[in-house]
């Protein structure tokens, strides 16, 4: 069962929200206390599978070849590239730019990892979208179906982050669990839990905001 706290300000979010002619997302505000973080070991930076999801797409492109390429476009992959297209995408940066901001998550074929470091690090990595290696362990079609229903949570140096949970129109007890599964991952992942954080809000991108914690 979701926590009631959560499941009443998910409730009195929606409740006064007003619809809009437009997809609103809705997000959490997220206050930390007690940690210095200028030192990166104190810094949020976690995928977490949703699960309902976000309520929208979710981009993926894939860096592989052969047999892994088809299932990866099979399985439902945005893009596919080659070893050509990587060093393409490093002499065009506006393009490199515009699919990095386009696709939520990146996957990589592990021998291809040191090459877009090189060609593509400048772009993907500040952003936090280096690719997630796919070794031999791994199954593409797995990963693509858990990274479209995944987010990323990084709070870098600052005391307060923002985090997307769903989509104003998404089942309201849906929106709930999924607040509650990046809670409890956050929690965990902080030096001191719960203690570590100062207030919780949940919020519409036009709308009020409704503490949560």
């Amino acid at each position: 069962m979701v926590d009631n706290n959560i499941v009443e300000a998910v409730n009195k979010l929606l409740e006064d929200s007003k619809s809009r002619n437009f997809e609103e997302s809705v997000d959490l505000a997220i206050n930390l206390k007690n940690l210095d973080l200028s030192q990166p070991k104190n810094r949020i930076d976690e995928e977490i599978i949703l699960p309902h999801g976000l309520g929208k797409e979710r981009k993926v492109a894939v860096f592989a070849k052969g047999d892994v390429a088809l299932k990866a476009k099979n399985s439902g992959a945005d893009y596919i590239f080659s070893e050509e297209d990587i060093n393409e995408l490093a002499t065009d940066k506006s393009r490199a730019r515009a699919l990095a901001n386009e696709c939520s998550f990146f996957i990589a074929e592990a021998q291809y990892m040191p090459m877009i470091g090189k060609a593509l690090g400048t772009v993907l990595g500040p952003r936090g979208k280096m690719p997630t290696p796919l070794t031999g362990d791994k199954d593409i079609i797995s990963m693509i179906n858990s990274l479209k229903n995944s987010i990323r949570v990084r709070s870098k140096d600052k005391q307060t982050f923002h985090v997307s949970v769903g989509i104003r129109n998404l089942d309201p007890n849906k929106v709930a669990e999924n607040v509650e599964t990046v809670l409890y991952r956050i929690e965990n992942a902080l030096e001191k839990g719960k203690h570590n954080l100062k207030s919780v809000y949940i919020t519409t991108t036009m709308g009020s905001s409704v503490r949560v914690v």
